[in-house]
């Protein structure tokens, strides 16, 4: 088989989550073809450093507007329509996508972001005027615990969803109960992996006698993590922080060269997340979908800060109705809850409830589904 794996820089998740499916379908069927796309590729250089970098910087900026954004565009009906009048305007980028496509001869299109599909549909479209009958498997493997209305398009033959209520609420807009599986969103094969905590400790300077508390600042080292940590330090309980600063090298610098009351060991960017979050006690962090995932897949809770309206505030209330986070709202409130979640049985319970929530093998399980519809389909 041939199978494209089609995915777009705009955060780090959507091509987390298509390496993940990358390295699963190889592992799985190592004789078919994969392929694996950033659909940036297809841009101008301008076209590509906006699409990238705007979802960023626009969060970070005006959370409460991307929210607005978030939930207006969030209704099926009104997403159609767009996409139907965007599909009316010629489009360079999506010409070269369509012509790649048509090129390669795909047996399955895995969507890990929502805007290959607007093409995908163009050409389904096309070709059931033309009754054509040569055309890809199209899933949409969506990548937060709550799917907005971009993820559905008429083309998707398959939803794969992080849980049984993403699903739901996916049907409840009109798609078909047949069309959707709850997977879970796909992580690396490493997350199922068995590590040696102690080595670990001991490779990594980091003490046996204290928990640790793990800070997250994602890829981009975006958010107040020095703030953070200054409320993290104010703390009795006894404790270590790793605090994982992604490629802002000024960030590093800045959090290396401060003092602290709690050991802080300060990372860049780290390839040995599955490490981390194993050692971890607490994880602190924005509840995005893949490093979400990431956390259940080994029972960690999340200790979520100030949540980005929108898809974040949606996980983060998945995750809490569901007793895998606690939640503070500003981060001043850090102390008092660090104080509640660490004291007696609250720490045992969230680690539980996360532990339940947890889907290791959801890349696995996505490529054995679309094997199998692929071979009904046949």
């Amino acid at each position: 088989m041939r199978i494209l794996i089609a995915t777009v820089t705009a955060g780090g998740g959507h091509l987390a989550a298509a390496a993940a499916l990358e390295e699963a379908w190889k592992a799985e069927r190592p004789g078919d073809q994969v392929q694996k796309w950033d659909l940036l590729q297809f841009f101008t250089a301008m076209h590509r450093r906006v699409y990238s970098e705007g979802y960023i910087r626009f969060a970070d900026r005006a959370p409460e507007l991307w929210g607005m954004v978030f939930k207006v565009t969030d209704d099926p009906s009104l997403a159609r329509k767009l996409a139907k009048v965007r599909r009316l305007f010629p489009s360079q980028s999506r010409s070269k996508f369509r012509r790649q496509l048509e090129k390669g001869n795909f047996d399955a299109v895995l969507c890990t972001h929502y805007l290959p599909l607007e093409t995908l549909g163009l050409i389904r479209a096309d070709e059931a005027e033309r009754n054509a009958a040569r055309r890809p498997f199209v899933a949409s493997v969506v990548t937060d615990f709550e799917a907005h209305a971009l993820w559905m398009d008429p083309c998707v033959d398959l939803y794969c969803v992080a849980h049984e209520a993403t699903g739901a609420r996916l049907q409840a807009r009109g798609a078909r109960k047949e069309t959707i599986v709850p997977t879970g969103i796909p992580i690396g094969g490493r997350f199922s992996a068995t590590i040696n905590a102690g080595e670990v400790r001991r490779r990594m300077g980091l003490r046996d006698d204290l928990p640790i508390l793990l800070v997250l600042s994602g890829g981009f080292g975006m958010g107040p993590v020095a703030e953070i940590l200054v409320e993290m330090d104010k703390v009795n309980a006894e404790f270590q922080i790793v605090v994982v600063s992604g490629r802002n090298t000024e960030l590093r610098a800045d959090l290396a060269t401060r003092d602290y009351r709690h050991p802080v060991k300060v990372l860049g960017f780290a390839d040995n997340m599955h490490e981390l979050m194993n050692l971890a006690s607490l994880v602190v962090t924005k509840p995005g979908g893949l490093t979400s995932s990431e956390a259940l897949a080994v029972g960690r809770p999340l200790l979520i800060v100030n949540p980005i309206p929108g898809q974040e505030a949606a996980n983060s209330d998945f995750l809490l109705e569901r007793g895998a986070a606690a939640k503070v709202n500003r981060v001043v409130d850090i102390p008092y809850k660090l104080e509640e979640v660490l004291q007696g049985p609250h720490l045992a319970g969230l680690s539980k409830a996360a532990k339940a929530l947890g889907r290791p093998d959801a890349a696995r399980q996505i490529c054995r589904e679309v094997v199998q519809r692929l071979g009904a389909t046949a």
